[in-house]
């Protein structure tokens, strides 16, 4: 074990504090946040992280969230990537950690997406990339920090993440998740896992939160019905690897992605409706 017992103890702290408000913040209701100008001026919303400490920085020195009492931030998919302990294994759990000591600074104003990565770790759902076992490298690397606390602080990873949000719907019509259903999954997807608690069947292949998080499809008139289904004119979601830093597949999507040199954000004012192009002028490049 590499760290003290103290830590332990305050990082126990930090994420029973973080998942109680992720239950806790105003506007949740089932497994959405609704966001208005009431409490928010402005949304900043970025990509995958994957392990990418410096974008994660260069994130919240943009956001400066203690100058800007009325800007919301909302994070997606921070693990699985980055650099490796000496020993072997990924030192992205470290960014969940730090998610979760900003969501405890920051109850209200700091959101963090339900996605497939961080959910492959509480189902189990092998991910692998370039051969490599992701959910292997991971275990491997809080075996390596944390030795015979590892179990009880994956735990407190689990709960964190299954209190997190599917989505962010602004009231101006901008709807904010992870990714979509595919067309496959389209078929027998629920709509109203958005109003309720999460089950155990619906984080599972087959359920809707599932659905939600692993879907990859950008067909313009296949979106369009989502958009419509969610009352949204404008998508914002990561999921899909982006060198770029961001894309614009169709009328409908803006789909970002911060684990690469690229790294973008989008800045959402709430004051009024938004088109597409309203919200691509407020793409930010850090």
């Amino acid at each position: 074990m590499r760290v003290t017992i103290d830590f332990l103890h305050e990082l126990d702290d930090r994420f029973l504090a973080a998942t109680k408000a992720n239950r806790k913040t105003p506007g949740r209701r089932g497994s959405v946040v609704q966001l208005g100008p009431e409490e928010a001026d402005e949304v900043l919303i970025v990509g995958d992280l994957h392990g990418n400490r410096a974008n994660f920085n260069k994130t919240l020195k943009f956001a400066d969230l203690a100058n800007h009492p009325k800007r919301h931030l909302v994070l997606q998919e921070v693990i699985h990537g980055g650099p490796a302990y000496e020993g072997g294994g990924c030192m992205s759990h470290m960014l969940l950690e730090d998610v979760a000591k900003l969501k405890r600074q920051f109850p209200e104003r700091v959101h963090f997406l339900l996605s497939n990565h961080e959910l492959s770790e509480c189902t189990q759902v092998s991910l692998n990339k370039g051969g490599v076992s992701q959910n292997h490298a991971f275990a491997v690397g809080l075996d390596y920090n944390y030795g015979p606390a590892a179990q009880r602080i994956a735990s407190l990873y689990k709960d964190f993440i299954l209190s997190c949000p599917l989505a962010i719907r602004l009231k101006n019509g901008v709807f904010i998740s992870h990714t979509l259903p595919d067309k496959a999954s389209a078929k027998s997807f629920d709509p109203k896992v958005l109003t309720r608690e999460l089950s155990n069947e619906d984080i599972l292949a087959g359920g809707s939160a599932y659905a939600m998080v692993w879907g990859r499809e950008h067909d313009n008139e296949f979106v369009g019905k989502f958009a419509k289904l969610f009352k949204s004119n404008v998508l914002i979601h990561g999921h899909e690897p982006t060198p770029t830093g961001f894309q614009v597949p169709n009328d409908y999507q803006i789909v970002l992605d911060a684990s690469g040199s690229e790294c973008w954000c989008v800045v959402v004012p709430t004051n009024k409706p938004l088109t597409l192009d309203e919200v691509k002028a407020g793409m930010k490049k850090l």
